[in-house]
């Protein structure tokens, strides 16, 4: 398989990665039986979460007596030092490990954010604190604005960045990706599939095949996903014309009713709905437990949904001209039934 070097950092991962939010829908043994599958593959960069539930812990136990053959990667949603070395030390002790080779600023979308992190007692302090006692090696970052991603990438603060970049969302391929690449920062593409928009993995992969310095972050659930992604890797993944009218089609088909998650949209809504949650209600769905998805944050962001008054203040700032109202209403419908459907299963 393909070789990268991930920017500064050094490190030579694969070029496909693991992403390890779907696990928490498997059962342990299963769990941990597809995670060593990846690593007999030769998917050795894995990438989890400090809030994936189970993942971190399900991870740990399938790299036990492995650990010097995995590139580790997890994040932390914190923004003050306490939280932030708290997280850290759940998630050394869930991976079963005393280092972490990538620790990630989880999700840096807005300023407030951001200089919360780097302000007095805030999370950088905890990162460079651990970097300094040999418990992180590498800082990084991930988000799905563009316009932070590319305030943070010249910074110096950050040697990986992760950032949605598939050939629906592609604006990365002319903007980010250049950029990481000139301040040599390590580039990691979360959602290489959509956020599971897209089923079949062939243009998919082969199109994030073609950019140099990018490991590939596919969340997986099934030894058959990894089996036909590692294959797609390792065979011929030249694009013909052919392919690349095709995937503009996909493309121009798709994109129409595909959130980004830019969130352009949010701080416009009177009724303070998460939008690009509510949106993106069927990929978490696909990636996501059950009982996580209507309890909890996503329960409440979907109640919100309900209470949309339709003034289309939203629309007015997305960047893709989106019919939000339209789909809003389609994600609050298909919650309700599919929330239906699993309660009568339950019984």
């Amino acid at each position: 398989m393909k070789i990268v070097r991930l920017g500064r950092t050094g490190i030579q991962a694969p070029i496909i990665g693991f992403g390890g939010i779907p696990i928490q829908r498997l059962t342990e043994p299963e769990a941990v039986r597809v995670v060593q599958r990846c690593l007999d593959l030769g998917v050795t960069f894995i990438d989890t979460a400090n809030g994936y539930t189970t993942s971190e812990e399900r991870i740990g136990k399938a790299i036990a007596g492995r650990r010097d053959q995995v590139i580790l990667a997890t994040k932390s949603g914190a923004h003050d030092r306490a939280t932030a070395q708290g997280h850290l030390e759940l998630s050394l002790k869930r991976l079963q490990t005393d280092y972490i080779d990538i620790w990630q600023f989880h999700g840096i979308n807005n300023p407030e954010g951001y200089q919360r992190i780097m302000g007095p007692d805030g999370a950088m302090e905890a990162a460079q604190q651990a970097l300094q006692a040999g418990k992180i090696r590498h800082i990084g970052f991930s988000s799905h604005s563009m316009d932070m991603a590319l305030e943070l990438v010249p910074t110096g603060y950050f040697e990986t960045v992760q950032f949605p970049f598939n050939f629906i969302t592609n604006e990365p391929a002319t903007t980010l990706l250049p950029l990481a690449i000139q301040h040599e920062v390590g580039f990691i593409a979360m959602k290489p599939m959509a956020g599971g928009l897209l089923d079949d993995a062939t243009f998919a992969i082969r199109y994030l095949l073609q950019f140099d310095g990018v490991v590939l972050d596919p969340g997986i659930e099934k030894e058959r996903e990894i089996e036909e992604i590692v294959s797609l890797a390792n065979g011929d993944w030249r694009m013909t014309e052919a392919d690349r009218r095709e995937m503009e089609r996909m493309r121009a088909e798709l994109g129409t009713r595909f959130c980004r998650r830019c969130q352009y949209c949010q701080p416009t809504c009177p009724q303070e709905i998460a939008i690009s949650t509510a949106l993106n209600i069927r990929s978490f769905w696909k990636r996501m437990p059950a009982e996580r998805i209507f309890a909890g944050n996503f329960a409440q962001t979907m109640a919100t949904a309900e209470t949309c008054i339709e003034c289309g203040e939203c629309e007015t700032k997305c960047p893709y001209q989106l019919p939000i109202r339209d789909m809003l209403s389609e994600s609050v419908d298909f919650y309700r039934r599919l929330k239906a459907e699993w309660e009568a299963a339950r019984g």
